[in-house]
């Protein structure tokens, strides 16, 4: 029993920095690289009024969505999303609104296959 405890508190605090790391990625006002699915936020997830950039960001098991907001880099690249979803990599600053990921695409590119 005491080697189950121990056990168990030790898997606790080695799970805690790989958590810790996960969530680094997406500190707000910080610039990040977001690799993942590209896709349109009305048309694939059905979550909006109109089209707008998404991005889902696998986190082990957990997929986070990260909203584009509608700048020149994330309307340019819309076209490539609207009707498909694709391998993406983004470079911006992460914020939060309303509860949802908010990022400000610097740049984005279809991730070479």
């Amino acid at each position: 029993m005491k080697k189950l405890i121990i056990s168990a508190i030790a898997a606790a605090v080695l799970a805690l920095p790989g958590a810790a790391f996960a969530d680094h990625h997406a500190k707000e006002g910080k610039e990040v690289t977001l690799k993942g699915e590209g896709k349109c936020g009305k048309c694939a997830l059905k979550e909006a009024d109109k089209c707008t950039n998404v991005i889902e960001v696998k986190d082990g098991e957990k997929k986070i969505v990260y909203w584009l907001e509608q700048n020149d880099v994330s309307k340019a690249f819309h076209k490539n999303v609207c009707s498909d979803t694709v391998k993406v990599t983004a470079v911006g600053k992460v914020s939060e609104k309303d509860g949802k990921k908010i990022l400000v695409a610097s740049k984005i590119e279809k991730q070479k296959e």
